[in-house]
């Protein structure tokens, strides 16, 4: 079964809503250029709302060692997902699993990566979008990878129209939406939530 990660929430309706439609994981931007950024107080406020079995993400870009910690000491994520252009080193200095993510365009040669994150809970693939660190809305063409050895995750321009295409081609562990079920940024759409995890369950 193909795992689902709503990420960008925002508050605890749509956190309470992700949840009840079946999403896996829910993803939480600690980035403060994002329209999606939250602080602490926020972010309390959508994990209080969250069921058990929901796994918590956090989402960090070129963040320093300290914010990071920082954060933790807050908010108990389960997971850290690093988008930018952080180190081996740096991931895993938090004593917490982490997802990478790579940034591409096409079909590419992704063993040298897992080797420098072997010890990444898995590899995140988004479209490398100009000046944008995820939530771009834009997509990359979908190749089928061979065996990494580890769990990745398909994003970028993903919605309930073109999922079930996109897994049918590229065989990811899991798939990660944001403004592809959303009305505006950080502000999600219940329906287009439904309609998305509808869509994966259906492959």
């Amino acid at each position: 079964m193909v795992r689902i990660k709503i990420c960008g929430i925002t508050n605890a309706e749509d956190a309470r809503a992700a949840a009840a439609v079946g999403a896996d994981a829910i993803g939480m931007v600690f980035y403060h250029k994002s329209p999606r950024a939250l602080d602490a107080g926020r972010t309390q406020e959508v994990l209080t709302a969250l069921p058990p079995f929901i796994t918590r993400v956090g989402l960090f870009v070129n963040a320093d060692a300290a914010e990071v910690t920082a954060t933790l000491q807050q908010c108990p994520l389960d997971v850290l997902q690093f988008h930018g252009d952080e180190s081996p080193s740096f991931c895993r200095k938090f004593d917490r699993p982490y997802i990478k993510v790579l940034r591409v365009t096409a079909a590419q040669d992704l063993r040298p990566v897992v080797d420098a994150y072997h010890d990444a809970q898995g590899l995140l693939l988004d479209c490398a979008a100009p000046g944008v660190w995820g939530g771009s809305g834009q997509s990359f063409d979908w190749w089928r990878l061979p065996d990494l050895g580890k769990p990745w995750i398909l994003a970028g321009g993903l919605n309930a129209g073109n999922v079930a295409e996109a897994i049918a081609i590229a065989r990811p562990y899991a798939v990660d939406v944001s403004s592809g079920v959303e009305i505006s940024p950080g502000r999600k759409d219940h329906d287009k939530m439904a309609q998305f995890v509808a869509r994966v369950r259906g492959t």
